[in-house]
């Protein structure tokens, strides 16, 4: 425990925090989720109208520093090629 009132104050601020990062972490793994769901049961539609929306969670998360820009870069990538492979027929080139 800490014993001096910055260190105090600095324990309620981080945990503050965490619960706030984990709420946005936990926004943005579910509608990933959402959308992997949709693109496996062939919704390309409405797959195509949930990926601005996720793309405007991860931008968010990357604003308050929850994710790395980068890693907001490769999730948005992975998302937008499981579309656009699911969407391709197969045999054709993607």
């Amino acid at each position: 425990m800490p014993h001096s009132l910055s260190a105090k104050k600095r324990l309620r601020q981080n945990e503050k925090r965490r619960l706030q990062n984990k709420t946005i972490r936990s926004n943005v793994r579910t509608a990933i989720k959402r959308f992997r769901a949709t693109v496996a049961s062939g919704n390309f539609d409405e797959a195509r109208d949930r990926f601005p929306l996720i793309q405007k969670k991860l931008d968010q998360a990357v604003a308050k520093g929850v994710f790395h820009r980068n890693t907001a870069a490769r999730l948005k990538q992975r998302l937008w090629a499981l579309l656009s492979k699911a969407e391709a027929p197969s045999g054709a080139p993607v």
